[in-house]
């Protein structure tokens, strides 16, 4: 399990204040463990194998199977929800399928897709397209213009090289059904951001030759954990108040930081779990996140001496995976101090430094995981997910509707000329 340690060197919240907290908000980790009535068509990743179950997990497999025998390339097309996850995880972990995958549809760049496009040729290419309704722009562009490429190299055959996630009923059910596209569920009772563990985030990370099973397997365990676990001894709850107690004493941010740039995209998912579901009614920890130790050069000075507005979340890899001793050579260099030391411990050094310096200054949360691979990412999205339904529910709000995710686009809509 993901274990939660907090240290607050500068003495803005006592444990005393956390657990008092804490016994004031019990009733929300009641209500979130049952699942409450007033969010039930947003809940559908609560169950883990409501979306990931067998069945499921095989349809996945048989799928991903087919582009894995044939493919060079699987392009994802999607936005926020609809490909972070799948891009944490294929980006982080190494590649068991000869199949690359390749992101497009999460911006408007004619320089990112021609860039896309060129890494395309002379490869067997495959696309996935995931769209909740299909109204957004960014993947619907993507999608003409890849599907375009695929028509014009493959001919009236191209249509068995696209799969479609989205809702049943939607346009792009109907585009499948016209076009003889593949059509996989996009549930309709998960929201793109919670959509780590259901064909959306799976089956991009199945064709990559992910171990689907072990990242279910993770978030199954740390689901039962959390809808079991009481009080303070339930991590997510305890992480959800600290962010809420911490909030309440004026503090404006929440940093996640990790010495492992692995974590790169994952981070990028975490930010807008948070920031999309609560950012909302003028509340909400703006979430940000820095990549150590190249940040320290950079951030760490506004974190030592800058303004006290953030409180930092460690991602903490207790066991690394790659070993590399730093060997001697005839070149006086000035670091022979690390002669025999194997790469692992000085970055432990470096993190623990840190930590230790930060939590001096600023409250700091520590989550400990034991190894970054398949299990530990699914145990890690359905913490966070459900540590956020936790901490919206704290914050009233609700954690799961973005109304302000559209104001934009009815001004965009209109100078385009979009009438409907």
């Amino acid at each position: 399990m993901v274990h939660l340690e907090f240290y607050d060197g500068s003495g803005q919240a006592s444990c005393e204040e956390l657990n008092e907290y804490m016994r004031q908000k019990k009733e929300i980790l009641t209500r979130a463990q049952a699942g409450e009535e007033q969010y039930r068509d947003s809940l559908g990743w609560l169950s883990v194998d409501e979306w990931a179950g067998e069945e499921r997990i095989a349809e996945i497999e048989t799928f991903a199977k087919r582009v894995r025998d044939d493919g060079d390339i699987l392009v994802v097309i999607g936005i926020g929800g609809s490909n972070q996850a799948a891009r944490a995880v294929t980006c982080a972990l190494p590649n068991q399928s000869k199949v690359k995958v390749l992101y497009a549809g999460n911006n408007i760049s004619s320089a990112y897709m021609k860039q896309i496009l060129a890494q395309l040729d002379g490869k067997s290419v495959y696309i996935n397209v995931i769209a909740k309704n299909f109204e957004t722009m960014e993947p619907g562009i993507g999608f003409r213009i890849l599907r375009q490429y695929l028509r014009k190299r493959y001919g009236a055959d191209y249509n068995s090289r696209v799969f479609a996630t989205g809702t049943r009923g939607s346009e792009l059910q109907e585009l499948c059904v016209a076009h003889g596209y593949t059509f996989l569920d996009f549930p309709e009772d998960i929201g793109g951001r919670y959509s780590a563990l259901c064909n959306v985030g799976l089956f991009p990370a199945a064709v990559a030759g992910i171990d689907i099973r072990a990242m279910v397997s993770g978030a199954r365990d740390m689901e039962q954990n959390l809808k079991t676990a009481a009080g303070a001894e339930n991590s997510a709850f305890q992480y959800a108040a600290i962010r809420n107690v911490l909030y309440q004493k004026g503090f404006r941010m929440e940093m996640l930081a990790s010495f492992e740039p692995r974590y790169q995209y994952f981070n990028g998912w975490w930010t807008q779990l948070f920031a999309e579901s609560e950012g909302k009614d003028g509340k909400g920890l703006y979430p940000v996140a820095v990549k150590y130790s190249e940040d320290l050069h950079s951030i760490g000075q506004f974190v030592q001496e800058g303004t006290p507005v953030l409180f930092e979340t460690f991602l903490d890899i207790e066991n690394p995976d790659e070993e590399l001793i730093l060997e001697a050579d005839d070149v006086d260099d000035g670091f022979d101090y690390l002669n025999g030391a194997d790469l692992r411990e000085v970055n432990r050094a470096a993190f623990l430094a840190t930590f230790q310096a930060h939590s001096e200054r600023l409250p700091c949360v520590r989550l400990k995981i034991k190894e970054l691979n398949e299990y530990s990412f699914g145990q890690l999205f359905y913490f966070f997910e459900f540590a956020c339904y936790l901490s919206g529910s704290m914050l009233g709000v609700n954690p799961f509707n973005q109304p302000g995710v559209e104001n934009y686009k009815g001004y965009m809509f209109q100078a385009l000329g979009k009438h409907k």
